[in-house]
């Protein structure tokens, strides 16, 4: 799982609006690769892979990888293809293609305010992934204009999504890191907190700004770091109590170093949207006496309402930039209201994605998922799974869409630096995933003497850097793009 920092989170401190990486809908993206003049025939990709799978360095690995033509759907390669692996990020492919299916290009989740009586407001959460302070401020203008000056009583409603705001396999590492985000009904600022650290004077602590001011009175910081002598080598370790809103920050720079940012999932996302909405209403005008958590309302009169930008925008971000709390929001937004037998809110959404996915045509039994972004271990999915779900997306009326939430290699999101300078730049569009002892990479090639192709790649149970697997990785995928007839 990809621990940078995503487009979106970079974009809320530059102080903009939510960050979708566009790109073009077409199946080929018009970027020139790098010239080359080698080939290879069909018949020689199996041992030039198996060259590849079998040196010495991956000898305790399990390596799954299912190569076939779009065309006419003949398997060009295939190891261990009908087998479960952890396919990490990889399940976003199969999130995303139901909710595109299911949800269509131009569904929006609405955020909307109620009056629930007199001064009384209740924000009522749907879960929008991509609702940061710039909507928040959105919302009070419309309140301003509806003639609101004094609210008595703030009150957020966030009983929309059902169950655990974590999902219970989640690794206790991956809760406190931004990328494993809390998901509830009532989202802002992706449920993470953004500062920067910065060096001071020598022997001094690290200085710590939030992004936001009102996160300072969120956190209780515990700062044992350090600013050392100019030039000196450093690090800096930020983590999050699981118990309660504490950031400890350890490590050290040298006085000259560049200020750093980073980002942490928040402790409890209902009292972090409230003090983010007050904070907005109060710096317009709109007193704010007191705050709550409620579900009671008939939502009988709304004031005020936003909309996320439409569904084939969200899976961009999904999909380019890996981001996990995108893709949990819109398992969730799949499932179908109101909820039957206790079940939770990802369970249900859980149950469509089977059902959207089998009716493509992808076998029911090729996979299991526990989550909608491939943060859980428990996630098994076989390369076959992938690469019938791809195949399907490629005959769906939203090919394109699907197509363009990917990333392209060398030019965008989590394929931006690799496979540059290889003739893949610009004809292959994939989604990556990596975790602990995990590589996995599955999408398109649209070689340009061959015809075009779907793949996936996952690598499991291994000991080696991510780097190395993935330039092994990359190796094979380089081949598929040098494919031609012989």
């Amino acid at each position: 799982m990809s621990k940078k920092i995503t487009i979106g989170l970079l974009s809320l401190f530059l102080s903009t609006q939510i960050a979708v990486t566009q790109q073009t809908a077409k199946a080929q993206i018009p970027v020139t690769p790098t010239s080359t003049t080698k080939t290879i025939c069909p018949a020689q990709l199996k041992p030039a892979v198996d060259t590849i799978t079998n040196s010495p360095e991956f000898r305790r690995v399990r390596w799954g990888i299912l190569v076939k033509n779009l065309a006419d759907e003949q398997t060009l390669y295939s190891r261990d293809a009908e087998k479960y692996f952890n396919p990490a990020s990889n399940t976003k492919l199969l999130t995303t293609a139901a909710a595109l299916q299911e949800l269509g290009a131009d569904f929006r989740i609405r955020t909307s305010v109620y009056q629930d009586g007199d001064g009384v407001l209740r924000v009522v959460g749907r879960g929008d992934p991509s609702l940061k302070v710039p909507q928040l401020q959105e919302l009070t203008q419309q309140l301003q204009q509806q003639g609101i000056t004094q609210v008595n009583q703030l009150i957020a409603d966030d009983s929309y999504f059902q169950g655990e705001i974590v999902h219970p396999s989640w690794e206790w590492e991956d809760l406190a890191a931004y990328y494993g985000a809390p998901v509830n009904s009532l989202i802002v600022n992706e449920n993470a907190s953004l500062f920067t650290v910065s060096p001071q004077t020598i022997g001094k602590p690290l200085q710590l700004k939030w992004n936001e001011p009102v996160e300072a009175y969120q956190w209780l910081v515990e700062n044992n770091s350090v600013t050392t002598q100019k030039n000196q080598s450093g690090f800096v370790a930020v983590s999050r109590g699981l118990k309660g809103p504490v950031l400890r920050i350890q490590g050290q720079m040298a006085v000259n170093s560049n200020p750093t940012i980073r980002a942490i999932a928040v402790f409890d996302p209902v009292q972090n949207f409230l003090r983010h909405f007050r904070q907005t209403l109060v710096k317009s005008g709109i007193s704010v006496s007191q705050m709550s958590n409620g579900t009671s309302g008939k939502n009988e009169q709304e004031l005020a309402a936003v909309e996320s930008p439409p569904l084939s925008e969200l899976l961009k971000e999904t999909n380019i930039n890996s981001n996990n709390l995108y893709a949990e929001a819109l398992l969730r937004a799949l499932a179908k209201q109101p909820l039957e037998n206790n079940q939770t809110t990802a369970d249900a959404g859980l149950e469509v994605v089977k059902n959207s996915l089998t009716k493509l045509g992808v076998d029911p039994t090729s996979y299991i998922l526990v989550d909608g972004s491939g943060l859980s271990r428990k996630n098994l999915i076989s390369p076959q799974a992938l690469v019938q779900t791809l195949q399907a997306m490629v005959k769906s009326p939203h090919a394109e869409l699907f197509r363009a939430s990917l990333p392209v290699a060398g030019v965008s999101g989590t394929l931006r630096n690799r496979l540059r300078d290889t003739p893949a730049v610009g004809i292959v569009q994939a989604k990556t995933g990596t975790m602990t002892g995990v590589v996995s990479l599955s999408g398109y090639v649209n070689a340009p003497n061959y015809q075009p192709l779907a793949f996936s790649i996952i690598v499991n149970h291994s000991e080696q850097p991510a780097s190395v697997v993935r330039q092994s990785m990359d190796e094979i995928v380089v081949m598929l793009t040098q494919l031609q007839r012989c």
